[in-house]
């Protein structure tokens, strides 16, 4: 992704005292910010078109929860290297950061889903059923590009390699993800022993993951709002010595960060839920990577499954 170096014009945007406040955290503490900022108080110092950003993004928490940094960008007016600049600006590393304190301020709201709903009704209750149809599928279009942009080659080919050659994979979604669970396991299945989802007996996931030891392979999925028991299943693994695998939304989810490998997924659209096609493809290419790696193996397992099959197409 390119990104515009910052220019003359962009530095008196943002300056700096010596002295800098502490980073928000809150919603209100970002209220309070843009407050003491429209003042002239405070240790930050913004030129009107970031102030402008500011006040869009506080005002509007909840599109500023869901929507990626381009369609924020193209909303505001302004380049994604702009709300980028602002979130350091306000002491993030990036607007992952930023974008979280919006996310955490749904989230305790618990109306995330009805809240995608109402955007979705608000936004295009003038729209025919195709044209919600064609802007959900460029939107999935674009979801899909971002992520296989972004992948890293090298995690992608390892992660890959757990998945062929650790002695025992588990995956693990919750809700919709789990579905996503089961369609990666029984994918990895057909290639080789020792793969299920990981409470498939439903005997607890604790019970499930005592069946792992250090060395193992747990992929789990999940994004925002992140559903707490996935999050816990995570760092109780990564504890315990089994490596972790996450697909989730951003380099800033909380299973990034105990993850061994992480591989972040789009899923800006009109679906009132967590979009899935991308990370969907994300399950498929690293299958297909681990079938290429599995190489004769894998070969040889397909078979074996296809004359189990042809044996008992009768009682099928």
């Amino acid at each position: 992704m390119l990104v515009r170096s910052p220019t003359a014009q962009d530095t008196p945007e943002f300056t700096m005292t010596p002295s800098a406040s502490p980073r928000p955290e809150t919603l209100g503490d970002l209220e309070r910010l843009l407050a003491d900022i429209e003042d002239g108080e405070g240790s930050v110092r913004l030129g009107k078109r970031s102030r402008h950003v500011l006040t869009a993004l506080v005002t509007a928490p909840q599109q500023a929860a869901v929507s990626s940094i381009s369609e924020l960008a193209e909303r505001l007016s302004v380049s994604p290297s702009t709300l980028s600049r602002l979130a350091q600006r306000l002491g993030f590393d990036g607007f992952a950061g930023l974008q979280g304190v919006f996310r955490r301020n749904v989230t305790e709201g618990k109306s995330f889903y009805s809240d995608q709903v109402s955007r979705l009704l608000d936004g295009d209750g003038n729209d025919g059923s195709h044209a919600r149809l064609s802007r959900l599928g460029r939107q999935e279009s674009a979801n899909i590009g971002d992520m296989v942009a972004e992948i890293d080659e090298v995690s992608f080919v390892e992660a890959a390699g757990l998945l062929a050659e650790a002695r025992r994979v588990r995956v693990h979604g919750m809700r919709q993800f789990a579905s996503l669970a089961s369609f990666m396991a029984y994918g990895l299945g057909m290639l080789r022993p020792d793969v299920a989802p990981l409470d498939a007996a439903r005997h607890g996931v604790a019970d499930a993951l005592a069946q792992l030891g250090e060395g193992d392979v747990l992929v789990v999925a999940s994004c925002f709002p992140y559903t707490p028991s996935v999050l816990t299943t995570a760092e109780v693994a990564a504890r315990q010595g089994i490596r972790v695998i996450a697909l989730t939304d951003s380099t800033a989810s909380p299973l990034a960060k105990v993850a061994r490998y992480s591989f972040p997924v789009p899923n800006h659209s009109l679906f009132f839920s967590n979009s899935m096609c991308a990370f969907m493809l994300l399950v498929e290419g690293l299958l297909s990577e681990a079938a290429n790696q599995l190489g004769e193996t894998g070969l040889t397992a397909l078979k074996r499954r296809e004359r189990l099959i042809g044996e008992l197409d009768a009682s099928l």
